[in-house]
């Protein structure tokens, strides 16, 4: 690191700091520069390119958190949510929440109390695998060896849902999918919860021909952000439904496979799989 680049990831350092500590007063972009001695227009370019994502952004991200640990608090109201979390009203935190969550506060609070969701389990060419389904679609596919950890994990995220161990036509497509078809991933119905950045994330994912790799940069780039690879690379970390929207196509831009939510050697046994698929068609 040159001597400019430590002086810039200091800076930014403060500003995340200062972010946080005072994220219950909403501070504006002017604000935040003003405490590292720069420009609102250079803090903000210099903020973007070290943590990926805007000042705006982070502070939004840092307000929902804190929100959500609120709306977790059984006593806690709407409102006190907002209150607490520096906002002017449910109305602003209702609208970012959709922007952050993908959900109102309301449904997060509840914890997919009005959600009906079906799952199961099944081999796979890579593993067992546990898939769920809502009536639009699938919500959650992943990797597992421990059967009663995985019911815990997949069930964590909406606790108040009513969980029904079967399967149905969703289900059955995307496993399909390891075997048959593999050429048609718009068959797959998905229905996910996403803010809109992972949700453009995802999509271009899904773009990855199969047999074929990409780069974080490269998908950054691919969604006009090329420097927001870190929070590209936190995004495809955080999706819900393994092999169908292909993050295992992603490597780093110097060839090493990197990580992997469900394990660096199943990644690379995924790859190679695809690669070998795509090469017997040609």
């Amino acid at each position: 690191m040159t001597a400019q680049e430590n002086i810039d990831y200091n800076r930014i350092a403060v500003a995340i700091d200062y972010i946080r500590q005072n994220f219950q007063k909403q501070p504006n972009l002017d604000e935040v520069a003003n405490k590292i001695n720069l420009s609102p227009f250079h803090f903000q370019r210099l903020f973007t390119e070290w943590a990926g994502v805007s000042p705006k952004k982070f502070l939004q991200y840092t307000s929902v958190q804190y929100a959500k640990s609120m709306l977790k608090q059984t006593p806690a109201t709407l409102f006190d949510a907002a209150m607490a979390t520096g906002l002017s009203g449910t109305g602003r935190l209702h609208d970012l929440f959709i922007n952050i969550e993908g959900m109102t506060p309301g449904e997060f609070k509840n914890g997919g109390a009005d959600l009906n969701i079906k799952y199961s389990f099944a081999n796979t060419p890579f593993g067992n695998v546990i898939v769920a389904s809502t009536s639009k679609g699938i919500c959650y596919l992943a990797f597992t060896d421990n059967v009663e950890e995985a019911v815990l994990e997949f069930k964590s995220n909406f606790p108040n849902a009513v969980y029904i161990e079967g399967t149905d036509h969703f289900q059955e497509n995307a496993l399909g999918f390891f075997t048959n078809d593999w050429t048609n991933p718009d068959a797959i119905k998905l229905h996910l919860k996403s803010t809109e950045f992972q949700l453009r994330v995802w999509e271009t994912l899904l773009k990855i021909p199969m047999g074929q790799l990409s780069t974080y940069g490269s998908i950054a780039g691919q969604i006009n952000n090329p420097n927001a690879s870190r929070a590209v690379g936190t995004a495809i970390g955080s999706n819900p439904v393994a092999f169908l929207i292909p993050c295992h196509r992603v490597i780093q831009a110097g060839g090493s496979f990197g990580n992997y939510m469900w394990g660096p050697t199943r990644k690379t046994a995924i790859i190679g799989w695809e690669m070998a698929k795509t090469n017997l068609t040609k």
